[in-house]
């Protein structure tokens, strides 16, 4: 059974808004399901490959929307849809081998939902500062604004943007398009996942007695960075999703702040009650890769949920993400001109997300 989403007939006091949250096990996706799963005026679809792995009110329905056939056979038990968040990603070997997964995903869903969902309103696309070219480790521009030119393709965001624009005209729902940037939230099996990365980093060291070495590029320690806490981006997406101010365009979205590195490591380093130690850059897809052992130990010792590491951790995102040495910053003027006005202070609440790890019993 999918839930009560779909039976409107049954359920008299059926919330008048529906929820359909594609890629709902990853960091974002899985904190939309958490922020809105509670909503009284929401009715929440998790959609994803996985089975969902934590306790949740939500409908889940495991899914792989490259499968044409099979996607249109789910949408199919989805009239009362309203709003679609798509939220997931498929990895590729290079950026031009990513577009026609990525695109393709996108193009079976939104086919599928049409022609059932007949108060559908809204379908928002969950982008990044890949979007401004940060992915090919070079300076861009900065303060990066929505309006910037485009850098030369290959960039799968451009072209679900394009079709989905495209798609939109004529008809009555609206779309929109979120980038944030440095994601500090929990979830497991995703392919990028800075926090718990880093959580995992530090209990290694801690356990193995090493003090908290910064195992990036030295440069980016003190260049401009930004984080996007998954609760204010949750809080985001709906907001961007139900304001008429905000349709049909795309938002940067972030904390809505300044930092550097060299202001949150060691308010890190002090959560873990470590020592900063001497600057170390690693690749940890190396170093870590004998590690899993030793984590299982760490679980074992502290009686936490046995995740395994490579649940939790991706060396590779975090090897790419630490490699740069250039500022990384994106203006919020526009989406507050749309009357957005919440914003976290980084440095306050950095350590926020990882007091939950601790309280669940992820990280020690």
């Amino acid at each position: 059974m999918l839930g009560r989403c779909f039976f409107n007939k049954v359920y008299k006091s059926m919330p008048q808004n529906c929820a359909l949250i594609a890629g709902a096990l990853g960091v974002i996706g899985r904190a939309l399901v958490e922020y809105l799963e509670d909503d009284p005026e929401w009715s929440v679809i998790g959609l994803s490959r996985r089975a969902s792995d934590f306790e949740t009110s939500a409908s889940f329905v495991s899914l792989d929307l490259l499968d044409r056939d099979a996607t249109a056979s789910a949408m199919a038990e989805m009239p009362q849809v309203t709003h679609v968040f798509f939220t997931p990603y498929a990895p590729g070997k290079s950026f031009a081998a990513e577009v026609a997964p990525n695109l393709a995903m996108l193009v079976n869903l939104v086919e599928g939902i049409e022609p059932v969902a007949k108060n559908l309103q809204h379908i928002q696309l969950m982008q990044g500062a890949k979007w401004y070219g940060v992915q090919f480790g070079k300076p861009y521009q900065t303060p990066a604004k929505e309006d910037d030119p485009r850098h030369m393709p290959p960039n799968f965001y451009y072209d679900q943007q394009d079709w989905l624009v495209e798609r939109q005209t004529q008809r009555d729902w609206t779309w929109s398009a979120l980038r944030p940037h440095g994601v500090w939230g929990f979830s497991t099996g995703s392919a990028m996942n800075m926090m718990t990365s880093l959580a995992v980093y530090a209990s290694v060291s801690k356990h193995l007695g090493l003090p908290l070495r910064w195992p990036g590029n030295p440069a980016l320690l003190d260049c401009v960075y930004q984080i996007a806490d998954v609760d204010i981006i949750a809080r985001a997406m709906l907001w961007v999703a139900t304001t008429p101010a905000a349709a049909n365009e795309g938002f940067n979205i972030t904390n809505g702040d300044y930092t550097r590195w060299s202001l949150l490591w060691p308010k890190i380093a002090d959560f873990f009650d470590m020592e900063i130690g001497p600057l170390q850059t690693l690749r940890l897809q190396d170093v870590m890769a004998d590690k899993e052992p030793l984590w299982a130990e760490i679980t074992q010792a502290h009686q936490l949920h046995k995740y395994a590491m490579s649940d939790i951790a991706t060396w590779p995102f975090i090897d790419y993400a630490f490699a740069n040495g250039f500022d990384q910053m994106s203006s919020l003027t526009k989406l507050r001109q749309a009357g957005w006005t919440e914003v976290m202070d980084t440095e306050e609440t950095i350590t926020r997300q990882l007091a939950k790890l601790r309280a669940n019993r992820i990280i020690p």
